[in-house]
């Protein structure tokens, strides 16, 4: 029997339904397709000493995606070619279905995003607010910020307030 667990899990990640319950798939390969629908996968690009990048990172694993980083020293055309203005720009820049996740984005935004697929170039969180994920600090209360919806025109919109 051919294993259909790769093709279904391509097909997943480009947004496309599978039927897990069809006989063909067997019952492992049905658990890895749902988890591979639950675990999206994240890359993460950063400055190899940023140690609240490292954070925000493993909060988006301990939250469910399926990250790999990336240590670049420069990431001044990643951002570009992904669509992010120099405005809305923060310390890292993470790539997850196809959208742009620029700076401590909290999961659950990100998880909208990718339940609602608004066409836009992704989400922002300006700056390094505090409290915001991977910004914790003990002690401090936490700031109020937005999250911004970034339009593919470089136009922004409050996508959500925390």
């Amino acid at each position: 029997m051919p294993r259909l667990l790769p093709l279904a899990a391509l097909l997943i990640f480009a947004g496309c339904s599978v039927d897990t319950s069809s006989p063909s798939i067997e019952g492992a390969e049905r658990v890895a397709v749902a988890e591979a629908a639950e675990r999206p996968a994240m890359t993460v690009y950063k400055t190899p000493t940023c140690g609240c990048c490292t954070m925000w990172a493993e909060r988006m694993a301990d939250a469910g995606f399926e990250v790999e980083t990336v240590d670049l020293a420069d990431l001044s055309a990643t951002k570009r070619d992904l669509g992010i203005p120099p405005g809305v720009a923060s310390c890292h820049t993470a790539t997850v279905g196809g959208y742009a996740i620029e700076g401590h984005v909290p999961a659950e935004d990100v998880r909208r995003l990718l339940a609602e697929q608004p066409d836009a170039a992704g989400l922002s969180v300006p700056g390094m607010p505090i409290g915001s994920p991977g910004m914790e600090v003990p002690g401090r209360a936490a700031d109020t910020y937005d999250v911004l919806l970034v339009g593919r025109d470089g136009r922004t919109s409050v996508f959500a307030s925390h």
